[in-house]
């Protein structure tokens, strides 16, 4: 047996482990080489085990929620996909701080420029097989395989030379950045307490959103120097990087041993009237905040508010770390709540009705702060926070990788329909030099506006399943 079998094994609950105490101090001295925190004692025998189940002991191991056990977790798990996640942030809101420099170098309208910048999202085509993959293999291999594809499409990207060149090396890095989100979600699932998912799903947005942060000032001081081709040659490298160290580090869940029926149980999953209820909404709030970071709050910036171009890429970032921000304070207060009697559903219908009142203010040109207005819409763009939390109300952990697949194509699909939609109206108007009047995108976002609002009605209803469904749903699965 290899030693990073071993790991394998210690993340695994007892009953899937084969027990070999002569390779316990073995197992010690390599986790004690990862983790620092290990050093603490070094005859005391540590482990990292799966902790989906909070407080569950196994032998002489540490209770799940001690600190040294939380930390080795947060490093060996948490860390590498959290880092794949920053990187997929990255990627899709690269474009709003390019897409001026792309446009003159390769003569692109508003059309073009929301097609090559929404073929990013067509990776939705592969959420589905990615949420089975996940919940078979587990989310350390896929993950490590699809980050390799998205280093190709940097490496491509960064010699593109013609437009139809870049928009599929966009699209190689959508499919291989977009598994990050369903890969880390799963991860937190297998590993954390299911009371404090919404904590940690927070963390992990938090850390991704940080990657939209990246995006702005300090990649503009990045570009002055090497060129937004030298940026994606960057790229590449560390993704390439990345996706070995999640490889290497990350344990193989044991849990994908136990799902191959996996694939069986997709239909659950759209057959669930409660998930048809959550999806419109999850939809319009996340993919709209997706779109409007990710490229068009740039052009409403500079064509409606007359921002100058250094002004924009300081709303760019105030944006960004208030997406980072906004998604811990998201999984914070719904924690919070949570221990208060309040639900998740009703977290997220709150932060909808900011989502969309800050949205009316801007189109209805009301004297306040924008910067304060496009911060609200960024924050709560980290609203999966709450919707991925819910669904796993919804669901049993053995289809939870397939229902976030499920709700992640609707976001990514709606992210591709809004972003070139937004861009197909904006053309509608004439345009001089790139630049339309403010009514066109008033318009656009005035439409978007609407199906929120009817989404936001549709979650609303009264729902009448209980909890009976979901013991359906767990006996169906066969948990």
């Amino acid at each position: 047996m290899c030693r990073r079998w071993h790991v394998s094994a210690l993340m695994q609950p007892q009953a899937a482990r084969p027990k070999h105490n002569r390779w316990s101090s073995a197992r010690a001295t390599l986790l004690k080489s990862l983790v620092a925190s290990v050093d603490q004692a070094a005859s005391r025998r540590i482990s990292v085990v799966h902790i989906s189940q909070p407080g569950t002991t196994y032998g002489n191991l540490n209770p799940v929620g001690t600190p040294a056990r939380v930390g080795q977790t947060i490093c060996l798990i948490f860390v590498p996909f959290a880092a794949g996640y920053f990187l997929s942030y990255f990627f899709r809101t690269i474009n709003a701080l390019i897409c001026g420099t792309l446009a003159a170098e390769f003569r692109l309208g508003a059309r073009e420029i929301g097609l090559l910048t929404s073929v990013y999202f067509l990776s939705a085509v592969i959420q589905l097989p990615l949420g089975v993959m996940v919940d078979r293999y587990g989310p350390r291999r896929v993950q490590s395989v699809l980050l390799l594809v998205a280093s190709a499409g940097a490496a491509l990207f960064a010699i593109g030379e013609s437009f139809w060149s870049l928009v599929l090396a966009r699209v190689l890095i959508g499919i291989g950045a977009g598994s990050a989100v369903i890969a880390g979600f799963k991860a937190i699932v297998l590993w954390f307490p299911r009371e404090r998912l919404a904590l940690f799903n927070g963390c992990f947005v938090m850390v991704g959103a940080l990657g939209a942060v990246a995006a702005t000032a300090p990649t503009e001081w990045l570009l002055a120097w090497i060129g937004w081709r030298g940026l994606f040659e960057l790229l590449a490298v560390l993704t390439a990087l990345c996706a070995m160290v999640t490889f290497v580090v990350v344990p193989h869940s044991a849990s994908a041993d136990r799902a191959r029926s996996g694939a069986m149980n997709l239909g659950l999953v759209f057959r669930d009237r409660k998930f048809w209820c959550l999806a419109p909404l999850s939809t319009m709030c996340i993919s709209t905040a997706w779109a409007l970071q990710g490229l068009w709050a740039s052009p409403w910036m500079l064509d409606v508010e007359g921002l100058s171009p250094s002004a924009i890429v300081s709303h760019l970032f105030v944006m960004a770390v208030a997406l980072s921000a906004g998604s811990l304070i998201l999984g914070v207060c719904a924690n919070s709540l949570r221990r208060r009697g309040m639900r998740a559903q009703d977290a997220l219908s709150i932060a909808t009705v900011l989502f969309i009142a800050a949205e009316i203010a801007l189109v209805a040109d009301v004297r306040v702060s924008t910067i304060a207005l496009w911060s609200i819409i960024a924050s709560l763009g980290g609203a999966s926070v709450l919707t991925y939390a819910i669904l796993a109300e919804y669901f049993p952990a053995g289809l939870i990788g397939q229902a976030n697949a499920a709700l992640s194509t609707c976001h990514i699909a709606g992210a591709f329909t809004l972003q070139y939609g937004l861009g197909f109206v904006v053309a509608c108007w004439p345009g001089q030099g790139g630049h339309y009047p403010a009514i066109a995108y008033r318009t656009a976002f005035t439409l978007v506006i609407v199906l929120q609002l009817a989404a936001l009605a549709w979650f609303a209803l009264p729902n009448k399943f209980t909890h009976r469904r979901l013991v359906v749903l767990r006996t169906q699965a066969g948990q």
